[in-house]
């Protein structure tokens, strides 16, 4: 099965119900290959996918349009997940934040994790994730008008 940190390229199966209205999601991660993952997996299930390689694009990017969904990677040069949370509770209060982390150098990605919650996440994935998993916490943050058809 194919899954984020990982370099295999699997086909996906479509999950979500073809009813689900497209979200508008920003991605943020400072691996390319995560970032072309993600875009295809959620491309695939008809969402408008944008794609930031560090938490300062998004912080750009959330002052010039508006979001549903952020998903972000915990740890990143040039402005990191917890930066981006912060900003993003500010700036559109109302999108969902789901944290992924594979940890770093001096942090395991079950404390960057348990951080993000802390400080607002509405969900985490710890990395290596696959896409039932990316589309269940999906599923799980989005409220239930933003996942019906319009």
């Amino acid at each position: 099965m194919n899954t984020v940190g990982q370099d295999e390229k699997v086909p996906a199966l479509k999950t979500l119900t073809p009813l689900t209205k497209p979200l508008s999601i920003i991605v943020a991660d400072d691996v390319e290959g995560i970032l072309h993952l993600l875009q295809d997996w959620l491309g695939d299930e008809g969402h408008q996918v944008t794609c930031a390689a560090c938490g300062r694009e998004v912080i750009a990017a959330l002052k010039r349009h508006s979001f549903d969904l952020i998903i972000t990677d915990v740890i990143m040069p040039d402005g990191d997940g917890i930066e981006l949370m912060n900003e993003a509770k500010r700036l559109q209060p109302g999108a969902r934040v789901i944290a992924i982390s594979g940890g770093g150098s001096y942090l395991r990605a079950t404390d960057c994790l348990a951080l993000a919650k802390g400080l607002g996440a509405h969900a985490i994935l710890m990395k290596p994730f696959n896409r039932q998993q990316l589309v269940e916490a999906i599923e799980r943050v989005m409220p239930a008008e933003a996942l019906a058809h319009a």
